[in-house]
């Protein structure tokens, strides 16, 4: 392999890293975007005890809380959210949306 083989592998490699940069960049910027969308449709259609809720449940449970979001900007998006919402009505939300746990009962015998 010579000197200029290895000087276009790097070449080439060097390109393939700048685009992955670069991709990178474009997806976390879009990302940006799209939460300042749903963080400003939240502020439109929560008050501030509701939104201080959801904020802390997004430190416990962020994968739930982004769920949670993303049904609160689908209903105002559809038009089904007429007034905002306040901390009590946030949580009857929360109660229909959480997952029923179960519960489990060990029997020894004998």
């Amino acid at each position: 392999m010579g000197d200029d083989e290895l000087a276009e592998i790097r070449r080439r490699r060097m390109m393939e890293m700048q685009q992955q940069a670069a991709s990178q960049q474009d997806e976390a910027e879009r990302q940006r975007q799209y939460d300042a969308q749903i963080h400003s449709v939240l502020m439109q259609i929560l008050e501030p005890e509701a939104r201080e809720r959801l904020n802390t449940i997004r430190l416990t449970k962020p994968d739930f809380a982004r769920s949670v979001e993303q049904q609160l900007v689908m209903l105002a998006q559809n038009g089904r959210i007429k007034n905002k919402i306040n901390d009590e009505q946030l949580k009857v939300i929360l109660k229909q949306v959480t997952p029923a746990k179960r519960e489990f009962n060990i029997r020894r015998k004998g």
